[in-house]
């Protein structure tokens, strides 16, 4: 992992790429929030990057973790960081109370009988629980989300459940070195989350976030409307080998 000055760099570096593309776009500079995408970091490279991140960033900096395990390992050495942390990766049902532990969103909702779970804990806590439903734009086999055609479906029966606050989608980008092909997936988000939204449903007041783009491919995210950009390699660097997961990761 780069020392704290390099991930200090490499975060302005990302953020002035960010802006870059908002402005190309024809947004707001300000207007993307970059989530760090930090499964195999270690603890003392993601304190390096959110101690670095108020004087390189005038944007908020999130955490995301694709494993809870890792969630769990980390998250009493950055506790006194209060890092706003969301899950990226798939969560089992019987990990719920492990994760909710440590995180304030859940991006990876792609089934009822998950939200349930996660709105039944979430009310045990008394407090809202955000999160978004993820949708396989790509209809990739080694992708997790539900199918397009059955995201606003879905979207409406999880901003309905108490304890739940539907905050938008989130999509991982096809893996093809056209980016039109990629750019169009994200298109396909946009559209779900305006549909969701415009429905009028109740619990769908907040959808507003599109959580797609990473590190490769973040330019084409930003310009069809992205909220929120998942980047791991672009600040951390290269990861070594781990076991394969359920889906490509989040970065």
């Amino acid at each position: 992992m780069p020392a704290r000055d390099d991930v200090a760099t490499r975060l302005r570096e990302v953020h002035q790429r960010i802006a870059a593309a908002e402005t190309a776009a024809g947004r707001s500079v300000g207007s993307v929030r970059l989530l760090l995408a930090t499964k195999t970091v270690g603890a003392p490279a993601i304190r390096a990057a959110l101690l670095a991140a108020p004087s390189v960033a005038h944007r908020p900096v999130l955490i995301g973790e694709n494993r809870v395990q890792e969630l769990v390992a980390k998250g009493p050495d950055l506790a006194d960081l209060h890092p706003d942390v969301h899950l990226i990766g798939p969560l089992q049902s019987n990990k719920v109370n492990a994760a909710l532990r440590w995180v304030s969103c859940v991006q990876t909702v792609d089934s009822l009988a998950l939200a349930t779970r996660l709105a039944a804990r979430a009310t045990a806590d008394v407090r809202p629980l955000d999160v978004l439903v993820q949708v396989n734009v790509s209809g990739e086999t080694t992708k997790s989300g539900v199918a397009p055609d059955d995201a606003v479906a879905l979207a409406l029966a999880v901003g309905a459940l108490e304890g739940l606050r539907l905050r938008g989608l989130m999509t991982v980008g096809a893996r093809s070195p056209d980016d039109a092909v990629v750019r169009a997936g994200y298109a396909v988000l946009r559209r779900l989350r305006d549909e969701v939204r415009g429905s009028g449903a109740p619990g769908t007041e907040a959808v507003t976030e599109l959580s797609m783009g990473m590190s490769g491919d973040l330019e084409a995210a930003v310009a069809e409307g992205a909220t929120v950009v998942r980047l791991g390699t672009a600040v951390f660097g290269s990861r070594p080998p781990v076991a394969a997961d359920a889906q490509p990761p989040s970065t």
